[in-house]
């Protein structure tokens, strides 16, 4: 089964259910890359488009890359109103872009499904000589053995995962490597960020949360009805309410940042 398919499933479901960016990421965005009306973005895995209004509201001609057919559709009705959206349903390493025509390339949680050597690669082809890449993940985390709700939540998750590892919250190991893997693949003048945030959610919300996961959409169908029973059930008795702990890294790089400097401090 192709996971990333697994996305595809109910657009409506992972509109309402999955979070958005926090705004000061967007802000060190545009700190690290002057965007304009007459800036060309190109989003790689739109989803339903959780990251892509602010990049709209710049005045940026935004090109979306979506795998999902359904998701696609959504989004080009989501964003119709906007007439410098424009979406591609397509795997990104083999949609046809232009070369060398991006000012900045970005993935919202999603590049991780793009084999490192080929998607790297491409977006390197399809930047401008100043161009801009940003990644940036959302991590939640509900494994906080001192929070109550997370608690009840485990005994769920190891009744029907009894051979999956606990969960670990992000660490700075992981945030490390990701920045040296954009220096292994030529990226320059890398900026990176870590974000924090707790959310809560009903157990009705959580549920239609952990519907928009991969893994989760890959049980069989009776185990997820009881999984997603017993779930309801766990944080109901908890206080009807869960707590989510999320780390959003963001990392930025450029191509040729030694050019960019010179031209704009002549």
């Amino acid at each position: 089964m192709d996971l990333r398919k697994t996305f595809n499933s109910d657009e409506y479901n992972y509109d309402k259910s999955r979070p958005d960016y926090p705004k000061e990421l967007f802000y060190d965005i545009f700190d690290y890359v002057k965007l304009s009306g007459n800036s060309n973005v190109l989003e790689i895995g739109i989803g339903t488009g959780q990251a892509t209004l602010p990049f709209l509201n710049k005045g940026c001609n935004v090109t979306a890359v979506e795998l999902g057919d359904k998701l696609s559709r959504y989004c080009a009705q989501k964003f119709s109103y906007f007439d410098k959206f424009n979406i591609i349903n397509s795997d990104f390493i083999e949609a046809d872009l232009p070369e060398k025509s991006f000012d900045l390339i970005y993935s919202a949680t999603a590049f991780h499904w793009i084999p490192k050597h080929d998607g790297y690669a491409k977006i390197k082809s399809l930047l401008k000589p100043d161009g801009a890449v940003a990644l940036f993940w959302n991590h939640p985390f509900v494994s906080n053995a001192s929070d109550e709700t997370n608690l009840a939540s485990m005994a769920v998750y190891k009744k029907y995962r009894p051979n999956d590892k606990t969960p670990a919250e992000f660490d700075l190991s992981k945030y490390q490597e990701q920045i040296n893997e954009l220096k292994q693949y030529g990226f320059t003048n890398i900026k990176s960020k870590v974000y924090k945030r707790i959310r809560r959610l009903t157990s009705e919300e959580y549920i239609s949360l952990i519907k928009t996961y991969s893994d989760h959409n890959a049980l069989p169908e009776k185990v997820r009805k009881t999984f997603e029973k017993d779930m309801k059930k766990a944080i109901d008795d908890v206080g009807g309410v869960i707590n989510i702990y999320d780390t959003i890294d963001l990392y930025l790089g450029g191509i040729h940042y030694e050019h960019r400097v010179q031209k704009s401090n002549p």
